[in-house]
């Protein structure tokens, strides 16, 4: 059941949108900066698919930027390349789970917040996936100390710097700083965005089935036959009445002949 809710049509053109935008986004965002510093926006589309389309979405478009993070950084990164060459499980394993978490934990807590509070739910999400990624990344660091240091110590711009000092202020302090702000700022328009999204859903759920009800309705009328009076259910457009076998016809419908499926009787005949 949850296969088929999550494999919807419009889950899946949601979904494509959001990750050409996260694609686009990681590629080019270092283009996109204030002074010198980089602004990233590419956790946006990543907290507005779990929000609107689910965990599993954000999971899939987290797992996506530490992919691309990778590929990115093992051919432009020095930091990057050096610990793929001391380390590459290590390295690949850090980038694919803290892109993970950044889309799989704001999924989960919207779900788990949004009943009390929808727009309470839009912001501990977005500031969620910042939070994930940046403490990931520095607790799974953590973990390579001894590479961390020992790339500190061929660096001579960075002699003299603690490991803890170089990753959480040289290496990540700024770029979680702008990503905290920017999905904070994001969050607003996130909401609205999901509010429009679920508006518009509802609105072709009631005129489906509104839809539906109408053909229900043009399939069975109820009418009482001219001959003996019996009042039956006919369904198509004309039929004969089961107890004397005269035609019934169904108002505002030609005399034509058309195949009838069925005509049920009333509980009862009444007295001519």
């Amino acid at each position: 059941m949850e296969r088929k809710k999550f494999f919807t049509s419009r889950n899946i053109a949601f979904l494509a949108v959001l990750t050409a935008l996260v694609v686009v986004l990681q590629l080019w965002g270092s283009y996109i900066r204030i002074g010198g510093t980089n602004l990233s926006f590419v956790l946006v589309p990543i907290v507005l698919g779990a929000v609107m389309v689910g965990p599993l979405a954000g999971a899939f478009l987290g797992l996506l930027f530490g992919a691309i993070v990778i590929a990115m950084g093992v051919t432009s990164d020095p930091f990057t390349i050096f610990l793929f060459s001391q380390n590459p499980f290590g390295t690949v394993a850090l980038c694919l789970l803290k892109g993970l978490a950044a889309g799989l934990v704001p999924g989960l807590l919207f779900k788990l917040i949004r009943k009390k509070s929808k727009y309470a739910a839009v912001i501990v999400a977005s500031v969620a996936a910042p939070v994930c990624n940046t403490g990931i990344f520095i607790l799974g660091c953590l973990m390579m100390s001894g590479t961390i240091g020992a790339y500190i110590a061929s660096n001579e711009a960075l002699s003299g710097m603690s490991v803890m000092y170089f990753l959480v202020i040289a290496c990540a302090g700024i770029n979680f700083l702008v990503e905290f702000a920017i999905n904070v700022i994001a969050s607003p328009v996130i909401f609205r965005v999901s509010e429009i999204v679920a508006r518009v859903s509802r609105r072709s759920s009631s005129g489906a089935e509104s839809g539906q009800n109408s053909a229900d309705n043009a399939i069975e009328s109820v009418r009482n036959c001219s001959e003996c009076g019996a009042k039956i259910v006919v369904q198509g457009n004309i039929s004969e009445c089961p107890y004397c076998g005269a035609p019934v016809q169904r108002e505002g419908k030609s005399a034509e002949p058309n195949p009838v499926q069925a005509a049920l009787p009333a509980r009862e005949k009444p007295e001519k």
